[in-house]
This record gives structure tokens, sequence and C-alpha cells, in this order.
């Protein structure tokens, strides 16, 4: 058997869409797999529910040979709220059968509805996995104080999501353009973001909003018509990381009025494009938005605060300036991926595991509160 400590991490395959492999790309990116003894086992991708079947049970396989062979593995897996949940929770369960740390990182929203639709039996089961694991990692402080409500003795580390600040010229951005980046869904504020715009027109006469994510944009493009405001919406599907870049360049304000977010990474990163931002005091979101400061809040469903602060930051560009100036030093004090990277291989250290070298990572205990 092998005797040198090493990670077996599971996620997303490459090249699929969200929030996880976009963490994980900034991973790859900052150099973690060239640091550590990482063995990445894909759990999923973009193929349809046929094939990513196909996919979970080769990786669940995997996952069984790579812990069979070595008696000195930490798990590391990032999962998600959703269907996905259920089939992660396999993996889960065969790392802690086998008696390894597991490192449970949770991403995006809707645990609580998770939880809620689970059942008493499914509500226990994800308290176990919650409480058995070496650590649960969570991207804000809302999070964390849902797993600490759901269980009695859960590790939890809070680790923001990396997120890498963009060089943008001022002189770059439409005036007008207010951007929407998340998937297409009312749950996500579409429809009361739509109104907003129909009102903002009257004084914004030629502002324009741009809808970039997946979803029924066909819908969306009915209510836009029923607005006025169709000529106004354009709906992109889906974009790759260059899009969105240019996107993120070109808006002046960014809008997320969702009904139930954790601490998504649109947010993130346009703030650390610069860019002003208008969102739903849901969540982690005011944590990471000083009302005022590095942006806006609302509540959810509250159409004319929402209109009222899109016309303010359309009618002031100086103000769009300043704000997202501050957005953007925040989030690279808070997100940088390399003070990012230095907690989570703070945590690796802490479980035992060695760097490249044999030179364990400096542990940070004010990083690790609450860590195992």
């Amino acid at each position: 058997m092998a005797t040198t400590p090493h990670l077996v991490m599971l996620g997303p395959a490459a090249g699929t869409r969200g929030d996880i492999a976009a963490v994980l790309e900034c991973y790859r990116a900052q150099g973690l797999f060239r640091r550590w003894s990482i063995d990445y086992v894909a759990t999923h991708g973009d193929d349809g529910v046929w094939r990513n079947a196909g996919r979970a049970l080769s990786a669940l396989r995997e996952l069984a040979g790579l812990l069979t062979r070595s008696r000195r593995v930490a798990v590391h897996l990032h999962t998600a709220a959703g269907r996905g949940f259920w089939r992660d929770a396999l993996f889960m369960a065969l790392a802690l059968a086998a008696r390894y740390p597991l490192i449970l990182h949770l991403h995006g929203a809707g645990y609580e509805q998770l939880r809620d639709d689970a059942g008493p039996l499914g509500q226990r089961l994800i308290g176990y996995l919650l409480e058995r694991a070496a650590c649960v990692v969570v991207p804000c402080e809302s999070l964390r104080a849902w797993v600490d409500s759901v269980t009695r003795r859960a590790q939890v580390i809070c680790l923001p999501n990396p997120v890498t600040p963009a060089e943008v010229a001022p002189e770059a951005r439409r005036p007008n353009l207010v951007l929407f980046l998340s998937r297409l869904d009312a749950a996500n504020g579409l429809l009361d973001l739509l109104a907003a715009v129909a009102g903002v027109r009257a004084a914004v006469p030629d502002v324009r909003l741009v809808c970039a994510g997946e979803g029924d944009h066909a819908a969306f493009e009915r209510h836009a018509e029923k607005l006025g405001i169709r000529d106004a919406v354009t709906f992109t599907g889906w974009v790759g990381p260059s899009g969105k870049r240019a996107l993120l360049e070109n808006a002046a304000v960014f809008a997320l009025p969702s009904y139930s977010e954790t601490l998504p990474a649109s947010l993130l990163e346009a703030m650390a494009a610069g860019l002003p931002v208008v969102a739903s005091s849901v969540g982690g979101v005011p944590e990471m938005v000083a009302e005022g400061v590095t942006g806006f809040l609302v509540l959810p469903g509250d159409v004319a605060t929402l209109q009222r602060l899109l016309r303010k930051l359309l009618l002031d560009p100086a103000l769009g300036t300043r704000i997202g100036a501050a957005a953007r030093q925040s989030v690279r004090l808070r997100c940088a991926p390399e003070r990012a990277l230095a907690s989570l291989e703070a945590l690796y250290g802490a479980l035992g595991l060695q760097a490249f070298g044999g030179a364990r990572a400096p542990l940070a205990p004010a990083d690790l509160d609450g860590a195992a």
C-alpha cells in the first residue's frame, strides 16, 4: 500500500458549467494541483442524465480503488444542493465507511429547501454526513449558521470562493448597460428585474439589459414583450469565461435580485471587475455587499427600490465608479485566490497531509476556527 499522504478530490468534470467548476479552475490556475498529491475524480458533467449515471458509477469504482490502495488519504468532495447532493452522498458514505477524513465542501444555495424536502430519514442522513465529516467548508457565514442549526457537532470553516480582480478601463463601460448573470429563473429575480428596467426607461430611454445564463429565455422574452422592452433586452444563453469577461468589462451595473442565494460567484466576479452591484439581501450577500459602500441591497421582490437604485447608478456614473472601486478592493482583500488557497492548504496540513517536498502547510488558526 502507498504510504505517502495524499488527497482524493471529487467534483465536476473539466469543462463543466457552474460555480464549482469555476472554483476548481481557479485552484488549478493557482497551482494547487502542482503543490499537492491529488487524485481528481470527476463525479458528473454536462452530459445528460444517463451518461452522468454511468460517470457516477465509474467514479464510485475509481474512488473505492484509490481508498483500497492507500492507507493515508483524505477526501475533499465538492457538492451542491439538489439532486446532485444525493448522488454525492454515495461518495461521502464510502469515504466515511473507509474511515478516511472527509472534507465536505458546500457550494451554492438551496440547502434549507433540500433538507425541508428530504423527509425525516433524509434529514437524519444529511445531519449524519455533516457531523461525521472531518470538516465542512462553506463560502459564507450564513451557510455556516445553517449547518450549525441542523447539526450538533459539525466542524465548520468559512472559506470564500477565490476570485481574481480584473483590470477594467472605465471608458470601456457602456453607461446604459445593466447585466444579469445567473440562471434565467423567476427565483433569481429576473421577472422583477425586467419590471424594474421597464420603469427605468422613462429616465434612461436607451437603457439596455443583458441576461446571460441558461434557462427558458422564451418565457422571459414574452414577458419583456408584454412590458414593452423587448427591444432593450438581450438573452445570450450561457457564456464561457471570455464571454463573461467581455460582459463584465462593458456593463455599467450588475443586478441580481434573487430570492435565495448563498454567496453567488457571479456577484463576486462583478465586484472584482469593479462593477457597482444591486443585489438582494439574502444568504451571504450582505456579508460581502456593504450598503452604499460596495454596492446596494434590496429586499426580494421590492421592484420599486430595485428600479430606484438602477436609475440612480445609471444617471450618476461617478457614483458607480466609486462604488465599483470599493467593491473591487473588498473582493481583493477577502477573496483573493492566494488568501483562499492559503486557508485551504492550512486545512490540508491540519488533517496531516503534506505538500510536495515534505513541507506541511503552515497552520492559520484564525482561518481554521472550528476546524477539525
